[in-house]
């Protein structure tokens, strides 16, 4: 057989997305203040367009009845999906698609203005303000003490863990800061005198005593139970007694005041910051018979393009460089106003679908929470499953209960008496609620049973996991903790 060139016809289908298309992709993900990083790029970089900040990007809210069932009386905002049917060509694929195995196009969007709104202000007062780090607290407490072993103290300080311990060992401490090991305990000791009592520990016996001595505690007796905590954890009270030299009522009393004291002295610090910087995208409020999900038009600036300066520039004397470069602006910032506008939308339907799945949790709490899946969410706003996905990603909630990432609400259930299921996270308050309240220690199986009064239809293996997963023991640990309590 013969070998040689030959032209062969194939019709094969292929997705092509637009450079333009990837970014919104990504912005759909970022959280508001990593979208706030973007804008001040393109800000920075193009002319035309313009910011004006505290008025906010808005959408129209959405009113929430609970006296209905369908979703009729709500705005129905274009999703983000929608983005692709600006695009030239046959695309049809959910904004939300995997854009890197994707094929690269340079089509763009259409030129669409971006509208805004006033909203009504949201109460942020009830936000906690952001407090000092570990380490800025400590610091400012070292202000003005001066010499080797300040300088050593401030090193220590930052070698701190976020619990407050010290692992650093102080050998390393001494070579790398070339000083005598004298200065460095002295630094040490210095530390360790600083608020809160415990901080910079080596071990959780050292954080006890440190504690007991800044009460005033620490006697000989209270020293040997902190000696001895492997016997305090396996509820020997016996031997504790015999070798603290103590009675009963003594005794007690030296468990009261150690269970008085902070483990993790360095932990009321710890993310206190990042709980400070996160701020809702979604605010919901209560509206007459339902509920308000609107937008917190406060977080980001209202994005804008400047067409009258397009003009000026336009009118001037260009060459075709200069007319090309003018061309993109005007194209980049159109399609990012159009961008903004459309994740804007998508976040909003995506909350007010999710808030109207979970009513009972704005209403009641916790306890009332049902189970959801990305996937009810996706079809229920006829939207791709990995669009719902992104757009839960890194955004908040705002509500009377507090604030809550929309992940938060997605969950897996278990049977109920009413045939609709209940929530995973309703299940581990009622078991919560249960163990709180209980006079005589209840077994993982009389916790089934009780929660099967209470309509719900779980397996043992399921209590115990949600009950260990809220860090709660055993009935076997919760009893030997009540002994050491001294209360049963």
């Amino acid at each position: 057989m013969a070998l040689g060139p030959g032209l062969q016809i194939r019709q094969t289908q292929s997705l092509v997305m637009s450079q333009q298309l990837q970014q919104a992709i990504k912005l759909l993900a970022l959280s508001n203040m990593e979208l706030e990083s973007v804008i001040a790029e393109e800000l920075a970089k193009n002319p035309l367009l313009e910011a004006r900040p505290g008025e906010g990007r808005a959408s129209e809210g959405v009113i929430i009845r609970e006296d209905r069932d369908t979703g009729d009386e709500a705005t129905d905002p274009a999703g983000s999906d929608e983005l692709i049917t600006a695009m030239h060509g046959d695309a049809d694929a959910p904004l939300d698609m995997d854009w890197r195995e994707a094929a690269l196009d340079t089509d763009s969007f259409a030129d669409v203005g971006g509208g805004s709104g006033d909203g009504e202000g949201f109460d942020f007062e009830r936000l906690e303000a952001e407090e000092s780090s570990l380490a800025e607290h400590l610091l400012s407490q070292l202000h003005g003490t001066g010499g080797a072993v300040g300088r050593i103290a401030e090193a220590i300080v930052n070698e701190l863990e976020e619990t407050g311990y010290l692992d650093t060992p102080l050998s390393a401490i001494t070579e790398a800061m070339d000083v005598n090991a004298k200065e460095v305990e002295e630094a040490l000791a210095l530390v360790q005198s600083l608020d809160p009592p415990g901080i910079a520990a080596r071990s959780l016996e050292e954080c006890i005593a440190l504690q007991a001595k800044a009460a005033d505690r620490y006697d000989p007796a209270m020293a040997r139970l902190i000696a001895n905590l492997d016997l305090l954890a396996r509820g020997q009270m016996k031997d504790l007694k015999r070798i603290c030299g103590v009675d009963d009522e003594d005794l007690a009393d030296m468990v009261a005041e150690l269970r008085a004291y902070d483990p993790k002295p360095g932990c009321r610090f710890a993310g206190k910051s990042d709980a400070g910087t996160a701020e809702p995208d979604v605010l919901v409020q209560r509206s007459g018979g339902g509920w308000s999900v609107e937008l917190n038009s406060g977080t980001l600036p209202r994005l804008l393009v400047n067409r009258r300066y397009h003009a000026e520039l336009k009118a001037g004397p260009q060459d075709k460089a200069s007319r090309a470069w003018l061309s993109d602006c005007l194209a980049s910032a159109s399609w990012l106003v159009k961008a903004l506008d459309q994740r804007a939308k998508t976040i909003l339907k995506v909350a007010s679908e999710i808030v109207r799945r979970q009513q009972g949790f704005f209403e009641s709490g916790v306890a009332a929470m049902r189970p959801l899946t990305l996937r009810e969410v996706a079809e229920a706003i006829e939207m791709h499953e990995s669009t719902v996905s992104r757009v839960t990603q890194n955004k908040y909630l705002l509500c009377d209960r507090g604030m809550f990432e929309l992940k938060y609400f997605f969950g897996s259930g278990v049977g109920s008496g009413d045939g609709e299921g209940a929530a995973a996270e309703a299940v581990k308050a009622a078991i919560g609620k249960l163990i709180g309240a209980e006079a005589d220690i209840l077994s993982d199986d009389d916790l089934v049973d009780l929660l099967k009064i209470q309509g719900f239809d779980v397996a043992r293996r399921t209590v115990a996991k949600y009950r260990e997963a809220m860090g709660i023991g055993s009935s076997i640990q919760r009893r030997r903790a009540r002994k050491i309590a001294g209360n049963g």
